[in-house]
């Protein structure tokens, strides 16, 4: 899809960093919402104050439909995935005990566990995925042992769009009373996911990506059977004298005023996806996907990196070019070609490490609900043209 910037125009293929541009109808919906009622909820009981309430309670719910849970009031807003992330292993991790996750997470999971492991006395493993991305459920088997208390695992990968096998990851965790924990940044909002039959006991989510929220708001849909310890305290709005934070959810985790303006674009975001099918969505993505592996994949210099084929996939493709930085090839997509990619290690060390891209990193490309055939065209072409330049310089 392209957009007017100044004079010229710009391809975006960057949606694993955030889904752009928004829906216009969602972002209409969310203006007239708060000019309307963007007041802050559950502090009073004036009209405006219990239809901002109303809102969040329903966008709670509607979560927690999506994500097959159990109980909206265990649905908590944070600021995004990555503050979800550190509410959940901050809050279920101690001193002595252990937890596992892969070499294909985000920096969202790698840094608070290794923090853990550095400041609180936490024993990490980090199971290295397979060659095509996918990490064998055995294999975290394996590293269970009787300390282990967290699980966590990307469900799709930002850098080469593997989608993990989380039911059979769960269901392990499972039969050993595991807390299991699935990063879906990726995947909220164009995979199925869900908690019952994939026994997953925290989802984390972020609302900027394929959820179309904007930036600022995620959260954790938290299962029955866990319990988080709060580690950030202040105003509910509820039971003001207590002098100690509330125990009971969403408020265990949630202090102070919410992003009603990123709830409500969760809320009208829903609504978009509903009314245009996560199928629907997935299947339009991934068509022209295919089209844009393909068509990088007959360009002579140019490298994919990760698994080709479409099933367990996300649009997600990284790749190199021959005798080019992929710092320089970003920089000519965005300047000589106008088309918004992303490069380096994209916030994952540990799978470029494992692919042997850690030193330069690799471009990605990133395909979203409003990309359109032509976006795709101008990205083969493009590349076709630095690569071949690549190769007679």
């Amino acid at each position: 899809m392209e957009l007017p910037i100044g004079a010229g125009t710009v391809i975006y293929l960057d949606n694993a960093a955030t889904t752009f541009p928004k829906p216009k109808e969602v972002l209409d919906q969310m203006l007239e919402v708060y000019c309307r009622y963007g007041v802050n909820p559950g502090r009073s009981g004036y009209d405006l104050c219990l239809m901002a309430g109303e809102l969040v309670a329903d966008t709670r719910k509607a979560l927690t439909r999506l994500f097959g849970g159990s109980d909206p009031n265990r649905l908590v807003f944070a600021s995004n995935a990555t503050d979800a992330l550190n509410l959940l292993i901050q809050g279920v991790l101690s001193e002595g005990d252990h937890a596992v996750s892969t070499t294909i997470e985000h920096n969202s999971v790698i840094r608070p566990l290794n923090h853990m492991a550095r400041d609180r006395g936490v024993e990490v493993d980090f199971v290295p995925v397979e060659a095509g991305g996918r990490v064998d459920p055995r294999a975290i088997a394996k590293r269970l042992r009787p300390n282990t208390r967290l699980v966590v695992v990307n469900h799709g990968s930002n850098v080469i769009g593997t989608i993990q096998p989380v039911g059979e990851i769960g269901r392990l965790c499972r039969a050993r009373g595991v807390t299991f924990a699935v990063d879906t940044a990726q995947t909220a909002g164009v995979v199925p996911i869900d908690m019952q039959t994939m026994c997953i006991d925290v989802v984390a989510f972020t609302g900027h990506k394929s959820l179309l929220a904007p930036t600022g708001i995620g959260g954790l849909c938290v299962g029955d059977a866990v319990d988080i310890r709060p580690t950030r305290f202040g105003g509910t709005g509820v039971n003001s004298v207590a002098p100690y934070h509330l125990e009971e959810y969403p408020y265990r985790l949630e202090a102070g005023t919410g992003n009603v303006l990123g709830i409500a674009g969760l809320h009208f975001g829903q609504a978009y996806i509903a009314k245009r099918g996560l199928d629907a969505i997935y299947r339009h993505e991934m068509a022209l996907f295919s089209r844009l592996q393909d068509g990088l994949a007959a360009i002579d210099g140019v490298t994919l990196h990760g698994a080709t084929g479409l099933k367990d996939r996300l649009p997600v493709l990284s790749f190199t070019v021959a005798g080019r930085d992929p710092a320089d090839v970003g920089t000519l997509l965005d300047v000589e070609y106008n088309i918004a990619a992303r490069t380096g290690l994209q916030c994952a060390p540990l799978i470029h490490r494992q692919m042997g891209t850690e030193a330069r990193g690799t471009v990605r490309l990133s395909v979203g609900p409003l990309n359109t055939e032509s976006d795709i065209e101008a990205a083969i072409a493009a590349v076709t043209e630095i690569a071949t330049e690549a190769r007679v310089s």
